[in-house]
């Protein structure tokens, strides 16, 4: 959310902003219901001096015994016009309020301007992407002739973009589990949380996710409770109204969870395989800082994500978000795109943002200077470290080989006891 008297000081700026994102979203009405206000307020504030000037007139006339009907009446009708204009004070915060949720945070100067992803930039890329003498398979072909992924079975149970994940393919899910965990605590200093995988509304507005994007959530019916999207709303939402010691700063937590998306703005998009799944667990990375060190605490988080992947030895590419593929909470974002031979492509396999101060003014997070008495807004950070079902068909799909086996990475070989490859064998015998 941002700043009520920046959007009123700065609303050419703001406005220039709205344009570079692509959103059809006017200030100048959001500046005329703020003068409303401000003008209702005026006139409320007019009216109780003239209510308390006749009451204390009425008091007056009923101490000497004279009549006071007159200006009883008159009482009654500034009581009355001042109820109308709180009325109507009301409906114009209100009106505010939607409009302020619905704006976008402000891109970074150095974030590129462009409409969708093709106009977003490459920052650099690491890896050799794999040759291979044959053929290589999609993984939704692979996981399913190994034993390991069963999308049939999951149709059955659920529906579609659902997955059964049968012996090694559920134990490798969970080898990347632990050892993304074990990285970010054990390497890169974060504090493991494990937090509710169900959240309320509030959570939900003070990470973005409400009111924009409420139809790509699943809401518990007569409940005011959603299944998270992503841990980033619990971690976030740890310290709603708070205020955090500055030299507690910066504070980095992780979380491994389920997410829960209803991809409604997806239809017919990424249906095959594990890229677009109603239910995916993840690796989730967030960090809270001053504004001052938000830019360079970016770049940590960024490094912290792409180690994941180096540890693994998976080809990937780092490119900035443009301005019109820019996520509704983000003042800046880099994806980290995974090399997939299955599919000719690099696909999205984690995103890095700052947030500067849009998520803590509309959590209520603050932090304590240490020379200043006041609080003021921090900034947040978040990224994924990394989504797992996407880093394991990353594998399936980098790995192949010709005899139809798949190499397990060097670093989760201890994770999978000792288990150096997934063989056509492997996962015989399922029911």
């Amino acid at each position: 959310m941002l700043d009520l008297r920046f959007i009123r000081k700065n609303p050419e700026f703001v406005q220039d902003a709205l344009n570079r994102r692509g959103m059809d979203l006017s200030i100048q009405e959001f500046l005329q219901l703020d003068e409303e206000r401000r003008s209702v307020i005026q006139d409320v504030e007019e009216l109780r001096r003239q209510r308390n000037q006749a009451s204390e007139e009425v008091a007056r006339l009923k101490k000497n015994g004279e009549d006071a009907s007159e200006q009883i009446d008159q009482l009654s009708r500034v009581s009355d016009r001042i109820k109308e204009l709180e009325a109507k004070k009301k409906d114009r915060e209100e009106r505010l309020r939607e409009i302020r949720l619905a704006i976008p945070n402000i891109p970074q100067e150095d974030v590129p301007t462009g409409d969708s992803d093709e106009d977003n930039i490459e920052v650099r890329r690491w890896g050799e992407l794999p040759s291979f003498g044959f053929e290589p398979k999609p993984h939704w072909e692979l996981g399913p002739e190994l034993g390991g992924l069963d999308f049939e079975r999951a149709a059955k149970i659920t529906g579609s973009r659902f997955a059964v994940y049968w012996s090694w393919a559920a134990r490798l899910e969970r080898a990347l589990i632990n050892f993304m965990l074990e990285l970010q605590t054990q390497q890169n200093g974060y504090t493991e949380i494990l937090p509710p995988f169900i959240v309320n509304s509030e959570s939900m507005q003070g990470t973005g996710q409400l009111p924009k994007f409420e139809e790509d959530l699943f809401k518990l019916e007569d409940w005011d409770y959603y299944l998270i999207p992503t841990a980033e709303v619990p971690l976030i939402n740890l310290h709603m109204n708070e205020v955090i010691p500055e030299d507690d700063l910066p504070l980095a937590y992780t979380a491994f969870t389920p997410c829960f998306r209803s991809e409604a703005g997806s239809y017919g998009k990424d249906t095959k395989g594990l890229i677009r799944q109603h239910q995916f667990n993840k690796v989730e990375l967030v960090r809270f800082t001053r504004p001052e060190d938000s830019k360079e605490q970016l770049e940590i988080l960024l490094g912290h994500a792409e180690a994941v992947l180096r540890e693994l030895e998976l080809p990937y590419r780092v490119v900035t978000l443009c301005t019109g593929d820019l996520g509704f909470s983000a003042s800046k974002t880099y994806d980290v795109e995974i090399w997939l031979p299955g599919q000719n492509a690099f696909r999205e396999i984690s995103s890095c943002s700052n947030c500067g101060d849009f998520q803590a003014r509309r959590a209520g997070i603050r932090y304590k200077p240490r020379d200043a008495k006041g609080s003021e807004l921090l900034h947040t950070l978040n990224g994924s470290g990394m989504a797992v079902g996407r880093t394991l068909l990353a594998i399936l799909e980098n790995n192949q080989q010709e005899d139809g086996s798949v190499l397990i990475p060097k670093a989760l070989r201890p994770y999978m006891g000792g288990m150096e490859r997934i063989e056509p064998t492997t996962g015989a015998g399922r029911a």
